[in-house]
């Protein structure tokens, strides 16, 4: 009996210590598991509504969207968005006028980094990027 009760209290210290808040490239907190590599960033020689455009088709557009569009927020050029069951943080800002930086981040649901849907959708947004009109 004092086996199990201690290898419970083990189990919910370990588990409570393993979690934490984590901040989101949109400037709000989330529960995950922190100290772990979570984004991708990439530049383009574009100016930044091109880049939120072509973000926003990605993460919820009508021609083959990823996910579904759950906020979009034009004063820091940030969306969020759920993708396959994760939520998918997205930031572009302006470098220079004509060059752009758009950070990708993903979490599941239980707070876990998902750098292969992360990289997936940066590629999916450079892809559209480069079949857009000039």
């Amino acid at each position: 009996m004092k086996k199990s009760l201690l290898g419970l209290l083990t189990a919910a210290v370990l588990a409570a210590a393993g979690t934490g808040c984590i901040s989101t490239v949109d400037g709000h907190k989330s529960a995950g598991v922190p100290f772990r590599k979570d984004k991708i960033t990439s530049r383009y020689q574009l100016p930044v509504d091109n880049v939120f455009a072509a973000a926003k088709e990605v993460l919820a557009g009508e021609k083959g969207g990823l996910g579904v569009l759950q906020s979009e927020n034009r004063v820091n050029n940030s969306l969020v968005a759920k993708v396959n069951n994760r939520m998918v943080y997205v930031r572009i800002a302006e470098v220079e006028p004509t060059i752009s930086e758009i950070v990708v981040q993903v979490r599941t649901d239980a707070g876990w980094s998902d750098l292969d849907w992360a990289a997936e959708i940066d590629k999916q947004i450079a892809l559209r990027l480069q079949n857009a009109p000039k």
